[in-house]
């Protein structure tokens, strides 16, 4: 059975903890709140970017952005806009598989 992304993800955060690597896990998901009448979902903050890495990593002076992917699913629309703004701003994308 293949590992589902979060599992992944949970896997290298633990692995950047354990080496004491200056990271986070970002979430552009919206939050989800509940209600008598049900579940919405509350509004991203003005300026919020979709698209962002799921792990981000800042060393030696560089941004790394992790986006994870199970094999046969791709980036989003978002994740691909995002991808062209890092090159916009001069920054090297590089792939691992």
């Amino acid at each position: 059975m293949e590992q589902r992304e979060s599992e992944i993800q949970s896997s290298i955060c633990d692995y950047l903890a354990y080496r004491k690597v200056f990271f986070w896990r970002q979430n552009t998901a919206p939050s989800v709140n509940k209600s008598k009448d049900g579940w919405s979902f509350r509004r991203m903050p003005k300026h919020s970017r979709r698209g962002v890495p799921d792990i981000i990593i800042i060393e030696g002076g560089q941004f790394i952005g992790l986006e994870v992917k199970r094999l046969r699913t791709y980036q989003s629309p978002e994740q691909k806009e995002f991808e062209r703004a890092v090159l916009a701003a001069g920054f090297v994308i590089s792939q691992l598989v």
